[in-house]
């Protein structure tokens, strides 16, 4: 089974996190933090800060690494960098999610996660 190594980002506002949906493949409606995959020679944290940048058209202040998730999807074995983080500059702009929502620690289980960032709801909690 190949292994797909990610960084996501917990973006925190506000005292409430950001949770956004996927707009498309496989898991298509489902709820992630954002994030994605580290290209040759990058850091986790260049990694992350170029995804949201890419995905969400912001600029992010990694605080601290809260978890790395493992996880094996039916077609490949997920290892993902989990980062604490703050906007720093910028407006939201949804360029490959479908939705996006700021959730209060109540409303954390309100949405469908992937299975992935389930694990990391349970870490935060």
């Amino acid at each position: 089974m190949k292994t797909i190594e990610v960084v996501a980002a917990i973006i925190h506002q506000g005292g409430r996190i950001l949770a956004t949906q996927r707009g498309y493949g496989e898991h298509q409606g489902k709820w992630e933090f954002p994030g994605g995959k580290m290209e040759a020679g990058e850091t986790e944290e260049e990694a992350i800060v170029r995804e949201i940048r890419e995905e969400l058209n912001v600029g992010i202040r990694v605080e601290r690494k809260v978890c790395t998730v493992e996880y094996d999807y039916p077609k490949f074995h997920l290892v993902m960098h989990c980062f604490w983080c703050s906007m720093a500059e910028g407006e939201l702009e949804l360029k490959e999610h479908r939705s996006a929502r700021w959730l209060e620690r109540s409303e954390w289980e309100s949405v469908d996660w992937l299975p992935a960032d389930v694990e990391v709801v349970k870490e935060l909690q």
